[in-house]
């Protein structure tokens, strides 16, 4: 499993969640919502500092991550964040 962000993403995350080097965000499954992989579960965002993340992905000093915990909501799909130009937010992909 992993996380890959387009670079217009992360710039998303750093503008909206005001992060700087030495930031976190995680990645977790949140429950409500809808997911392709996971019903009546979808993806939350927080700007927390880990407590035993299992994925990582570092990118200008900013640290994304999942945590054991949210392993499940994946089921062996890679995260994928890309920028939507026209919804101006991020769009988020699994793959196998």
């Amino acid at each position: 499993m992993d996380i890959r962000l387009s670079e217009k993403a992360i710039n998303w995350f750093k503008d909206e969640m005001l992060l700087t080097s030495g930031d976190y965000v995680r990645f977790f499954a949140r429950y409500g919502g809808s997911s392709p992989i996971q019903q009546g579960f979808s993806l939350g965002i927080s700007n927390e500092e880990p407590v035993n993340p299992i994925v990582t992905k570092e990118s200008e000093g900013i640290q994304f991550f999942i945590e054991e915990k949210d392993l499940w909501y994946f089921d062996d799909h890679h995260l994928i964040v890309h920028y939507d130009e026209d919804l101006n937010e991020p769009q988020y992909k699994y793959e196998k």
